[in-house]
């Protein structure tokens, strides 16, 4: 009888184990991770930023990499990524190995957010390619009135400030954004760029503006008019090109310190009159100057008084100069575009402060380029027009309904809605 007893207490509490086991919870699996082409599961993933003065052998040494090693993985990718160029304080990430000697395979190197190179010296071949991550595009709605200048009203906005400067260039010879008036008013549709989908990485297309200056309205829409020159432009309401065959100034925001005057008297010379045949754009050391049309460059030097500068003749008619930069982008001969960088802001030659003076010729006498009747940018063509009008239709919509209520500061938080 105590036998059986003490078989039956047996079989009892192993019974009890088995379902203490079968009601453990399954060990959890390993989430597999995949980012920039690999998965990193596989790898000792080490996140780091270049440090002041590092190098790109110091890195991989600190990493295990021998140096005979190093040099040969800078010479095979040389085409695609310049050892010598990375820059202190952007982020990398090592892949390692998982094994005792941790010894770096492969390294992303991090241009952006957005953007990053790839070296790949796991295997015998080397290889290095460039990468993007994969951008959600949201189409989102702001608007503001205006209390003191659009940049400001946009910055206590919390917008974006590359849309106060595409703005700026949309209206640039419909709208002076140096005499912004009190209550002028702004809507405007643009592409925000997420990573993500939470992460800010950047402005795509502006798609629409309303800008109400002075009690008119003036709307703008982006429009491809001519799909052989791949070029979208700007146009109105009623299809007029809002672009000019020459930009209204050659830096972006900056404030005209000094207008074309023939009559400007000067006390540093006994105020004796000494006209000033160019415009005055004050910005700060190194704000790239564009070139404000098509041209080919036929002066690029440095003179005395002009300091460094670069001339640009158009056509036979138009030509430009651009003076006091503090370093020059084109040379003697090169043919460049409208907005392309022809230099940089600079103090050389006779000048008391950061400006670039910006001359402007017709037909070989210099001119007030603010009050000379230009030409316009190539017109739609009529048979577009309807095409253009029923295109725009929607947005124009959409720009009416954005409610424009003040808040304290003046401006409204952007609304948004997924394309």
């Amino acid at each position: 009888m105590r036998i059986v007893l003490l078989l039956l207490l047996f079989l009892v509490i192993n019974g009890c184990k088995e379902s203490e086991k079968d009601t453990k919870p399954a060990a959890q699996k390993e989430a597999i991770v995949y980012e920039y082409g690999f998965k990193l599961n596989d790898f000792k993933v080490i996140n780091d930023t270049v440090r002041s003065g590092e190098n790109f052998s110091e890195i991989l040494d600190r990493n295990h990499v021998d140096y005979p090693k190093v040099l040969e993985i800078a010479r095979k990718i040389k085409d695609t990524f310049n050892v010598r160029k990375i820059k202190s304080g952007t982020a990398y990430t090592i892949l390692a190995s998982k094994d005792s000697s941790e010894q770096a395979k492969v390294f992303i190197y991090k241009h952006s957010k957005v953007r990053y190179t790839v070296v790949d010296f796991k295997d015998s071949v080397i290889t290095a390619y460039r990468g993007r991550k994969p951008v959600k595009t949201v189409l989102e709605s702001a608007s503001g009135v205006i209390s003191s200048s659009l940049y400001e009203t946009m910055e206590a906005a919390g917008l974006n400030l590359y849309l106060a400067f595409e703005m700026s260039d949309i209206y640039a010879w419909t709208i002076d954004f140096f005499r912004l008036q009190k209550d002028d008013k702004f809507k405007i549709l643009y592409e925000q760029l997420y990573l993500n989908d939470t992460v800010p990485v950047g402005i795509g297309d502006i798609k629409a503006v309303y800008f109400e200056h002075a009690g008119k309205p003036f709307y703008a829409f982006r429009y491809l008019a001519d799909s052989s020159l791949n070029m979208p432009d700007y146009f109105d309401d009623k299809a007029n090109n809002l672009r000019r065959q020459f930009l209204r100034a050659p830096v972006k925001f900056s404030r005209i310190s000094s207008r074309y005057n023939l009559k400007r008297r000067i006390a540093y010379y006994g105020n004796k009159i000494r006209p000033h045949k160019g415009t005055d754009y004050a910005a700060r050391v190194g704000t790239p100057i564009v070139s404000t049309a098509n041209g080919r460059v036929i002066e690029s030097r440095y003179k005395g008084g002009n300091g460094h500068y670069v001339k640009i003749r158009h056509n036979s008619t138009y030509s430009t100069q651009y003076l006091h930069m503090s370093k020059r982008a084109v040379k003697k001969g090169d043919y460049v575009k409208q907005g392309a960088v022809i230099g940089y802001v600079g103090m050389t030659g006779n000048t008391s402060g950061p400006h670039v003076c910006y001359r402007f010729w017709k037909n070989g006498r210099q001119v007030d380029p603010l009050k000379t009747a230009l030409p316009a940018a190539k017109p739609m063509k009529k048979e577009i027009r309807p095409n253009y009008l029923q295109f725009i239709e929607p947005l124009q919509k959409a720009l009416d309904s954005i409610p424009l209520i003040p808040t304290e500061n003046n401006t409204n938080k952007p609304t948004k809605q997924t394309i």
